[in-house]
């Protein structure tokens, strides 16, 4: 084979396997870009008339969450079907990340959750704690975010 000949050769193959490369890196980061994005867009399903609620969706969006709010009268029905015992609800259920956050819950606790990526159903603040964000009633009285898998098995994830 003549030098002129490899040299072409050498070349073609050379920049075929940069632009595989740089084609499987862009898509990598891609996806990392995307999935940062969906890890910030919080879709909250509450009743009608639930003040505590708006109130906890601005305070996520203070916190650099995009929320989407929709009012739902079947609130028990999307309850019973993302694992959610009567000992762990609250007055909404939200959505992150894969994930399903009810009450509540902290944004720093759902940041933490986001980044620990655990394989589990959620987080979730029973009940309205006075101190919780949104509520803002009682700020030094303590309340728990616990973390609970799809069986409903709950135990603490923070204390607040």
């Amino acid at each position: 084979m003549k030098p002129s000949r490899f040299f072409t050769y050498l070349l073609l193959i050379l920049a075929t396997a940069g632009g595989a490369i740089w084609y499987i890196i862009s898509e990598y980061y891609t996806r990392q870009v995307e999935a940062k994005t969906n890890d910030t867009e919080v879709v909250m399903y509450k009743n009608p008339d639930c003040q505590c609620c708006d109130r906890w969706a601005d305070y996520m969006q203070d916190n650099g969450f995009t929320v989407t709010t929709n009012e739902a009268p079947n609130l028990p029905v999307i309850k019973a079907e993302h694992s959610i015992s009567q000992e762990m609800a609250a007055c909404h259920t939200a959505f992150v990340g894969g994930y399903v956050v009810e009450g509540h819950v902290p944004a720093g606790d759902i940041k933490r959750l986001l980044n620990e990526r655990p394989k589990v159903a959620g987080l979730a603040v029973p009940g309205m704690p006075a101190s919780s964000p949104g509520m803002n009633i009682a700020p030094d009285k303590p309340f728990y975010v616990y973390i609970f898998d799809s069986l409903g098995t709950a135990r603490v994830f923070a204390k607040h």
